[in-house]
């Protein structure tokens, strides 16, 4: 099993472990508190690489820490897995944005909810729709989106109209990116096109 490197010198433990009787998963290889089951590393090198991959590419992490991009996909897969039921990250929400993002060259979308506060991705579901969004307030609760106190979002109809629904004492917020753009276009129509362009922004 591979261990994090003393150094410049790849380290691999061997131990010996059993085999136990599981009432529920039949005949299985006794879990050890240092790896995760299934894998073939331990919990300080998949940490490590989790750790990794929020800085730097995936393919930067495998030359790194000289293994295949393969394994560092399921190592992340592995860590998210055990620290998304640890972790509760709809608690305390106040100040929310809600946005999409393309995937696939533009052709899917999902829905990303973040917090203000922290700045941090809390939620996200494919489709940009009404369902989509109605399944974050499901997940998040009465009680919890009574408490959100403003929500950011562009001019997409439907969002308004959930928000408005599932939170009514938020304050609606447009974000800045859709204002601006949106008041350079009255602008330039307005003007006939003779207004200057913004900087880094073609005619």
């Amino acid at each position: 099993m591979r261990g994090l490197d003393l150094g410049t010198t790849p380290v691999f433990l061997q131990a010996t472990t059993r085999r136990v009787s599981c009432p529920e998963h039949g005949v299985v290889v006794a879990a050890v508190p240092w790896a995760r089951a299934g894998s073939r590393f331990t919990a300080a090198f998949e940490d490590t690489v989790a750790w990794l991959v929020c800085h730097a590419t995936l393919s930067v992490v495998a030359v790194l820490l000289r293994i295949a991009w393969r394994s560092v996909s399921g190592i992340v897969t592995r860590v998210v897995a055990e620290r998304a039921g640890a972790v509760d990250r709809l608690a305390g929400l106040r100040r929310i944005g809600i946005d999409e993002i393309s995937y696939r060259k533009g052709q899917r979308y999902l829905l990303v909810v973040t917090c203000h506060d922290t700045g941090r991705v809390v939620w996200a579901g494919k489709e940009r729709t009404k369902q989509t969004l109605r399944r974050f307030f499901d997940d998040l609760g009465a009680e919890r989106a009574a408490a959100l106190t403003h929500v950011s979002a562009d001019g997409a109809e439907f969002i308004h109209t959930v928000v408005a629904a599932r939170a009514p004492r938020a304050v609606l917020c447009l974000d800045p990116f859709h204002v601006v753009a949106w008041a350079t276009t009255a602008l330039d129509e307005a003007s006939g096109g003779l207004c200057p362009p913004l900087p880094g922004r073609t005619a």
